[in-house]
């Protein structure tokens, strides 16, 4: 038996009871962006799936092919009817069974998608304020780099956010430099030189970041590289802008008494839709 809310129950009867995911966030996860039937940056998504699969040390199965996935995708978002744009998110979970030590290390999936609005990348013109969260920090580590389900320090953010009404947070590392944003990768650009922080600082390994540093080198005027950032290098700023697979681009609008342009912004995300427009 368990207490659910105060009501005995069989355990079988809830599902999470043994989930390893849910009792030590021992799972892993992508989110993907679905366009008439294909998930965009596919290959991108399926090697750090299994990279972060190989870190935590589970079992991958024989049949999780990066075809195998795909197909996983498209025949859910097909049988939702949304296949012309939606966001999906495959969470992978260790079996039931043991504590911390795992009975085994063979692995479950679940896949969700819900419809997006829009096929191409945008953004309102509209003011997007953002602080530091100084609460807790992210560690310089290799974990850091992966998606797993312990995300306590982006939920902590996301409320501090909005406890005092702003847009997004910046999340530091261990050493007190700016790693990314609360959803995505952080880029700043200043004068004609766009820095986004290496992974090596604590930062995801992002898709999406993947992606803005390789259209950036085809900005002739732009200088691309991967810098520590320091908060005090945030004012000096002519540009901020967040990334990540389902929004694209998110450009920073104010940084306490420092407004900010949005131009890069724009030319990245018209090379992002181009994209879009030939896959």
């Amino acid at each position: 038996m368990i207490n659910f809310n105060g009501t005995l129950a069989t355990q079988d009867s809830n599902t999470i009871t043994q989930n390893r995911g849910f009792l030590y966030g021992d799972a892993v996860f992508e989110t993907v962006k679905i366009v008439n039937g294909k998930v965009l940056y596919l290959e991108d998504h399926y090697f750090r799936l299994m990279a972060s699969m190989r870190v935590v040390r589970m079992e991958i199965p024989m049949n999780f092919t990066m075809e195998y996935l795909e197909e996983q995708f498209v025949s859910l978002t097909n049988q939702l009817a949304i296949s012309a744009s939606a966001r999906a998110r495959i969470t992978v979970f260790r079996h039931d069974g043991g504590y911390y030590l795992p009975v085994d290390n063979t692995v479950s999936f679940l896949i969700h998608a819900t419809a997006l609005e829009v096929v191409k990348y945008s953004f309102e013109e509209k003011e997007y304020e953002v602080d530091l969260f100084k609460d807790f920090y992210i560690t310089k580590q290799l974990l850091s780099s992966i998606k797993t389900t312990n995300r306590i320090l982006n939920v902590a953010a996301s409320i501090f956010a909005s406890e005092n009404d702003l847009d997004n947070c910046l999340l530091l590392n261990d050493s007190k430099n700016v790693v990314e944003a609360i959803q995505g990768n952080i880029f700043m650009l200043v004068g004609s030189k766009l820095i986004t922080p290496p992974v090596s600082e604590g930062c995801l390994n992002g898709v999406m970041r993947k992606q803005i540093l390789k259209l950036a080198k085809t900005i002739e005027e732009i200088e691309v590289v991967e810098e520590v950032i320091s908060p005090f290098e945030l004012q000096k700023a002519d540009e901020l802008f967040v990334t990540n697979v389902i929004k694209g681009i998110q450009p920073i609008t104010k940084y306490r008494k420092k407004n900010f342009k949005v131009n890069v912004s724009k030319q990245l995300i018209s090379k992002l839709n181009e994209i879009i427009t030939v896959a």
